[in-house]
């Protein structure tokens, strides 16, 4: 008997079926995974982005962005009134200096903050919030080295709360304003935090205890078109002629 042909593979298993079930395979693994993602970063996750971030000339403007360059004016608002207070009712020369960087120092970095928000229309407060009203009626209540000690303390922890703000927002913003204000406030909180501690006031295991803390949320002031706020600039007369003192901590 004579053998048989070999008979000719049909349907998908034919070499040439093989083939292309291979290539369909390989297809619908690559597009499986794009259709998932698309799935996981559909239109929710858009809107959440674009209620969150605004397209600005200088780059996307962030909350967290506009929340930075809120609290650079809150700051400037009490600090520099702080500032003031210091070069009247300091005891020593260290104090005294440490007053005159404060309101040289936010005098400078009110203005910038100012520009930023008009540049980038970010509202802005006219006044501190209540916990900072509460510092400023401290440090006018106290005297002598109490109001020394009460100074650099309350300052030093408010500067301390500032700083690590400052380095987060410069390590992660996209917008060029808000980087150049950031560098400016980095420096100048340094320039603080340094003069405080060269008060000898600063009880820093106190201060490490209250960092550690989670502070409670402090209601913020209303806030206006930064058109409308008012510079922090220090007061006619308020600053001059500080008292000699020669006594330390």
């Amino acid at each position: 008997m004579r053998p048989r042909p070999p008979i000719d593979g049909r349907g998908i298993f034919s070499g040439t079926g093989l083939v292309i079930t291979a290539l369909a395979a390989t297809v619908v693994a690559l597009l499986v995974p794009l259709w998932s993602y698309a799935d996981r970063q559909g239109p929710a996750s858009a809107s959440v982005l674009s209620a969150q971030t605004v397209t600005t000339p200088y780059g996307p403007l962030s909350a967290q962005d506009r929340d930075f360059v809120a609290k650079v004016r809150l700051a400037g608002l009490w600090e520099l009134p702080a500032g003031e207070l210091a070069l009247r009712k300091g005891t020593t020369p260290a104090v005294r200096t440490a007053g005159r960087h404060l309101v040289d120092g936010h005098t400078s970095l009110d203005a910038h903050a100012r520009t930023v928000a008009t540049q980038l229309g970010v509202a802005l407060s006219n006044e501190p919030n209540e916990q900072q009203k509460q510092w400023l009626a401290a440090l006018n209540a106290a005297e002598g080295q109490d109001f020394d000690r009460r100074f650099a303390g309350i300052l030093r922890l408010a500067h301390g709360r500032v700083f690590s703000l400052v380095a987060q927002v410069r390590a992660g913003t996209q917008n060029s304003l808000v980087r150049d204000l950031a560098d400016n406030a980095n420096a100048t909180v340094l320039d603080h935090i340094k003069v405080l501690e060269a008060t000898g006031y600063v009880d820093f295991a106190a201060l490490a205890e209250e960092l550690a803390a989670s502070p409670s949320p402090v209601p913020a002031p209303p806030e206006v078109d930064p058109s409308a706020a008012v510079p922090v600039t220090p007061s006619p007369g308020g600053t001059s002629s500080p008292p000699p003192a020669t006594s330390g901590p």
